[in-house]
């Protein structure tokens, strides 16, 4: 039996709203899925997508799978004077494939999340600038904060959900999730042309219009309908 040769890191997981722990594999996290957000960080130039427009390559990034938080105290990242919070909802998978369908992708579902995107946006223009990655910006420590995952079959309503963000009480985002440019299950689709997405993969699906910047001491929630809430608070380095 191959024995490593310095202890293995811990397996990154969730909670599961009823009990377990779902293991996490790779995060997808998808960018400009709402036409506001876009409108808010490109400008109000940006026009609505058509059919092949929402065919083209989706704007996607990754996040280390060890980058997951469910909530507490996060210090304030190294390198960046300007944090800012991405409300969004998160889908777990259970199975997966390449080139799936729409219909299939959705049977590949495992459950749902509220989730926090928290980039370094500073880094993020920088590396805009300079037309390159975005990785110092995304794969942030504790930067991928996620709720209890909510099996799907007790998710009734995700056509009908609405996503609130607050900081210190104040809503700073709030928006339906019907006005995702793509919704779920073509999002996976969509992910599954470039990878093979396979269980215990999370997707962070894109964050609405109202994202800003974060200080030490501010206490963050996001909600979603019926899933488990997610709050943290920012804290000195």
């Amino acid at each position: 039996m191959t024995k490593y040769v310095i202890p293995a890191p811990k397996q990154p997981a969730v909670p599961v709203v009823g009990g377990g722990l779902f293991p996490v594999r790779r995060i997808f996290c998808i960018g400009q899925n709402y036409l506001a957000d876009v409108k808010e960080m490109i400008g109000d130039h940006v026009k609505e997508t058509d059919d092949e427009e929402k065919n083209a390559i989706p704007v996607v990034f990754n996040k280390p799978a060890d980058s997951i938080c469910t909530g507490g105290n996060i210090a304030l990242p190294l390198a960046t004077d300007n944090l800012h919070y991405e409300g969004e909802l998160v889908v777990a998978m259970k199975g997966g494939g390449s080139n799936l369908s729409p219909y299939a992708a959705e049977e590949m579902i495992f459950g749902f999340a509220v989730g926090c995107d928290l980039t370094r946006r500073d880094l993020q223009e920088v590396a805009k600038e300079l037309s390159g990655p975005w990785e110092m910006a995304k794969a942030i420590d504790n930067g991928a904060v996620v709720g209890g995952i909510l099996p799907e079959r007790d998710f009734w309503a995700l056509e009908k959900a609405h996503l609130i963000l607050s900081v210190n009480g104040e809503v700073r985002q709030s928006e339906n999730l019907k006005e995702m440019i793509k919704p779920v299950w073509n999002i996976v689709a969509d992910i599954s042309r470039y990878f093979e997405v396979k269980p215990g993969d999370l997707i962070f699906t894109g964050t609405p219009a109202g994202v800003g910047q974060l200080l030490p001491g501010d206490r963050v929630r996001v909600g979603i309908n019926d899933l488990a809430p997610v709050e943290f608070r920012v804290t000195n380095r």
